[in-house]
Parts: structure tokens; C-alpha cells; sequence
């Protein structure tokens, strides 16, 4: 028997803020929702992950179980920055190949509201006074803003300018276009946070953030919640024919962190673990970047996505700049991305994305994605990666 894991039921509510309904609300709409998208109910499951950030402390998932049935299986409750909600699933997907559960639920949630930008550097510390070795790396002063940064936005600014020092045709048009695309793609999409189209121009001359990421370029804060049903091979078989014809394969999932690489000293380092984790992804799969139908990736600021091209192998070595320039990830070319408007427009609560990624590529998939329908997809690729680092990469079939 096979020991394939499966999409059996996905959903996500709309990303924006919600200021009368608080973490369990909308996890529980999610849950309730994939159950049901999936025919199946609480009782079915084996297994309960449920992913956030900001309450990792707060015993979310058997606070939902409150909620949504308290059956008395195993729940895991997991944080891992940008990749907590990717986390959630791969618990689930472990537990059910390690023959501990057929079925079992996995949902990414959570409230930031106008969090601000986020970031672990904190104060530069240049008003300190005295200045004595102190903590694990005998450091006499912060080195944030001196010594590279660790804030998000800065992190990515840097990423994508150096990625254009390296290489000819990329520059600030390019990574706009990126966000121009992103802002198209989402006026097709229902439950994304903004639904506006930007002109070159517009996205261009918004307020800076950090250089060459204007505000339009950057992911916004929100709430929201998105949930997936996984089963196993040898469960689905017993299901009936409609649940079987809808559901996605997970034909890989791969988590990865930091190798060590000199620069990272200095600066995060946000390609080398996506490269691995997309490498090993494709190797376990058994398939190529070439045949990819669409992707959903990590696109916190303009910057990233055009790196990603990069780390994803959707392009050659040194060319995001001209796949970008040839329409290729747009909606209707021949690699689409992020056709959900990505988080730069769909919106990024932290612990939903990595699921939200997964409910977006299977709906196509399962040719249900309406106005937005990447026409014959059959495979897609997830990646999220978050601080620290954490990155996931999953690949579906259709």
C-alpha cells in the first residue's frame, strides 16, 4: 500500500482584519469549513496541529478543540515564524505516514491586526554609555543598522539589492513588476485583504519602506485562518468516488534551515535554505521546476519574490530579473505565481500562510480556483520561509 498523503479537504477564510472576532473564532470557521469541504467531521480525525505565532503559548488548538469537538486525540501546537502554518501540516502528514493517525487536521491562524513591521533586531543601542563585553557573542553594543539588520524589511531590501549588484537587468522596474502583477492578480481573488490594481508608476513613487520596497511592495498585517484535511492512501480508498476525485496529492514535503555560509554572520541569509528545501522537494517528487503549472511563494516584499524565482529554479541562474520582464509568472504565462495576489496583496497572518498557500494550489487543482482558474494545472508548488530560518516547500498533484 502506498504511503501517500492527501489533500482531502482545504479552506481559508478572507484575510483582513476582524476587529469583533478574536483567534478561535476564525481558526474554528477554517477547521469547520475543511471538515466539511472534506466530508468528513471532528470525529474522523486522528490527529489535531493548529499553528500561530503571536498566542504560541496560549494552548490554541485545545482551546479550538473547545470549539469543534473535544475528542481526545493527540494535538500539537507549533510556532515557526513565517513557516508555522507550513509546520502544522507536516506534523500532521508525519504523524499519518508514521501510522499513528489516517486522517488528521492541520490549521494556521492568527490575529495581528495593525501590528506594524516586524522584527527581532530591536534599538540600535547607540546611547549607550559604557560599553563592557556582555551576553553569548561578548558584544559591546547592538550591531543593528551598523552591522547589516535583522528587521524584516530591511533584511529583504538588502537581499534583493544585492541579488541586482550580482546581476545585469535587475533593477527597481523589476521589482516592481512583481508587485504590479501581485496587485492584478488579486482583484480576482475574494478572500484576499486588497483587491486593487497599481500602475507601474503608482507602486514606483509610493511611500518608501526600505529601499526599493515601497509600502506597495511590502505584505500588509491582518487576521485570518486557513485549514487543510490530510489522509492517508489507504484511507482514501475507502472513501467515496467524489472525495476520492478531489483529492490532492502531497507528492513532497520538505523543511529546511540555515546551512552555514559565511555572509550570514552579518546578514541573514534568505536564499541558501530555500535552494535546498525546492532540491530536495523536486527529488522527492520525482519532477522538475519545468513542470510546474503555478506556485505560491514567500513573497513578504517585492524583493523576495524576484530571489525566489532564483532559489526555486523557475528560472535560469541569474535571470529573475528577465523572467519577471517576460510576463512568465504572471496569471496567463507559462509559470505562473502567486495568482492569488501572494501575501503582498492576499495578505500574510503569520501562522495562516503556510496553509493558505496549500488551500490556493489545491483549488486550482482541483479546477475550482473560478475567475482566478489556472487553466489544466495539475501540479503546484508551496514555499514559505520565515526568519531564523524556516522554510517549507510542498508539491501537489493533481
Amino acid at each position: 500500500m502506498s504511503d501517500a498523503v492527501w489533500i482531502l479537504g482545504a479552506s481559508m477564510t478572507k484575510f483582513m482584519r476582524y476587529p469583533d472576532k478574536d483567534s478561535i473564532d476564525l481558526a474554528s470557521e477554517a477547521a469547520l469549513a475543511a471538515l466539511d469541504d472534506g466530508g468528513v467531521s471532528i470525529f474522523d480525525m486522528g490527529v489535531l496541529a493548529v499553528g500561530t505565532l503571536f498566542e504560541a503559548n496560549a494552548m490554541l488548538g485545545q482551546r479550538l478543540q473547545k470549539q469543534i469537538g473535544q475528542t481526545g486525540v493527540p494535538v500539537y501546537n507549533v510556532a515557526n515564524a513565517c513557516a508555522t502554518g507550513a509546520t502544522a501540516v507536516r506534523t500532521v502528514l508525519m504523524a499519518i505516514k508514521a501510522g499513528e493517525a489516517d486522517m488528521g487536521l492541520a490549521v494556521g491562524v492568527e490575529k495581528m491586526g495593525k501590528a506594524g513591521l516586524l522584527g527581532g533586531a530591536g534599538r540600535s543601542g547607540r546611547d549607550r554609555k559604557v560599553y563592557e563585553p556582555a551576553g553569548r557573542y561578548g558584544s559591546v553594543m547592538s550591531v543593528e543598522g551598523v552591522l547589516g539588520t535583522g528587521t524584516m524589511p530591511g533584511v529583504f531590501a538588502q537581499a534583493g539589492m544585492d541579488y541586482a549588484r550580482q546581476h545585469d537587468g535587475v533593477g527597481p522596474k523589476q521589482f516592481a513588476a512583481v508587485a504590479k502583477k501581485n496587485h492584478e492578480h488579486s482583484t480576482l481573488n475574494p478572500l484576499a485583504q486588497y483587491q486593487a490594481a497599481y500602475s507601474l508608476e503608482q507602486v514606483m513613487s509610493a511611500p518608501m519602506v526600505s529601499y526599493p520596497n515601497t509600502v506597495l511592495m511590502c505584505c500588509p498585517t491582518g487576521d485570518g485562518a486557513a485549514a487543510a484535511v490530510l489522509v492517508s492512501d489507504e484511507k482514501l480508498r475507502t472513501l467515496d468516488p467524489e472525495q476520492r476525485r478531489r483529492a490532492v496529492k502531497i507528492s513532497a514535503s520538505v523543511m529546511a534551515t540555515d546551512p552555514w555560509v559565511e555572509s550570514g554572520q552579518v546578514q541573514p541569509d534568505v536564499n541558501t535554505v530555500t535552494r535546498n528545501a525546492a532540491d530536495q522537494a523536486y527529488e522527492q517528487a520525482g519532477i522538475g521546476p519545468d513542470e510546474l503549472d503555478l506556485v505560491e511563494l514567500h513573497d513578504c516584499f517585492a524583493t523576495a519574490e524576484l530571489l525566489h524565482y532564483d532559489n526555486l529554479r523557475l528560472c535560469e541562474p541569474g535571470g529573475a530579473g528577465d523572467f519577471i520582464d517576460s510576463g512568465a509568472p504572471r496569471r496567463d504565462g507559462r509559470r505562473p505565481v502567486n495568482v492569488s495576489g501572494g501575501l503582498i496583496s492576499k495578505g500574510h497572518p503569520l501562522g495562516a500562510t503556510g496553509v493558505a498557500n496549500l488551500y490556493e494550489v489545491a483549488t486550482h487543482l482541483r479546477g475550482e480556483a473560478g475567475d482566478r482558474q489556472v487553466e489544466g494545472a495539475r501540479v503546484g508548488l508551496t514555499h514559505v520561509v520565515g526568519l531564523g530560518t524556516a522554510a517549507a516547500v510542498h508539491i501537489l498533484e493533481k
